[in-house]
């Protein structure tokens, strides 16, 4: 008995098929990430999650890394779709307005400050050099469209200074989300009075430190 049969799974013919599959593949991996974290989860859980052998998930993805690589890019370009639409119907379009407007929308974007979170320490340690190269190939364009944006509605931001404030961005993001959501414990103890402070409202802070790179590339010309 074949894989195939053992799953019930019928072979992708048409490239529709195919992206089908591919779908049905990055929607258990985003069930599974309000689960549990990017570290807990195997190809071989997700090839569970999916109902299919794990030799039928590696046709469309070769490993787990590479399934999170596209659904990162997938979930930038809708943020950035998102964004879009929220800055042109922002009413304030002062420079602070604008970081704000990022940041808050970003926070209504868990799944992708998850992914951001995991790129660095997770998701770039176990793959080759060619889905790198693919996936940074696809998030460089993505991140080119989001400078390209920020600069429509930031007045006096260079092409460079676009690209190095959405460089910050993910870096931020990835730093601040995981202090904003730690775990059920720090959560407890963050409940005593002289820990209040501790606590990450990500928006606000991620918004304010945006706000003070962009003033400061601004300033420094």
């Amino acid at each position: 008995m074949t894989d195939d049969q053992a799953t019930g799974f019928q072979r992708a013919r048409s490239a529709e098929q195919r992206e089908i599959r591919k779908q049905a593949i990055l929607d258990a991996a985003t069930q599974l990430l309000t689960e549990m974290p990017v570290s807990e989860i195997s190809l071989r859980e997700l090839s569970r999650r999916v109902g299919l052998s794990k030799t039928n998930v590696v046709r469309y993805f070769e490993t787990r890394e590479a399934v999170f690589f596209e659904l990162l890019n997938r979930s930038l370009a809708q943020w950035i779709e998102d964004l879009t639409a929220e800055l042109a119907e922002a009413e304030d379009t002062s420079s602070a307005a604008v970081t704000d407007t990022l940041a808050r929308s970003l926070a209504h974007h868990p799944l992708l400050c998850d992914l951001f979170s995991a790129l660095g320490p997770e998701l770039e340690r176990n793959i080759s050099a060619e889905s790198a190269r693919a996936f940074k190939l696809a998030h460089v364009r993505l991140l080119g469209a989001l400078a390209d944006l920020l600069r429509q509605h930031i007045t006096g931001l260079t092409p460079d200074m676009a690209r190095e404030l959405v460089s910050l961005t993910v870096v931020c993001t990835a730093g601040l989300w995981p202090f904003a959501h730690p775990s059920e414990a720090v959560t407890e103890a963050q409940r005593h009075p002289e820990l209040a402070a501790t606590k990450v409202d990500f928006a606000a802070m991620l918004g304010r430190t945006l706000h003070l790179l962009a003033t400061g590339l601004l300033r420094a010309g």
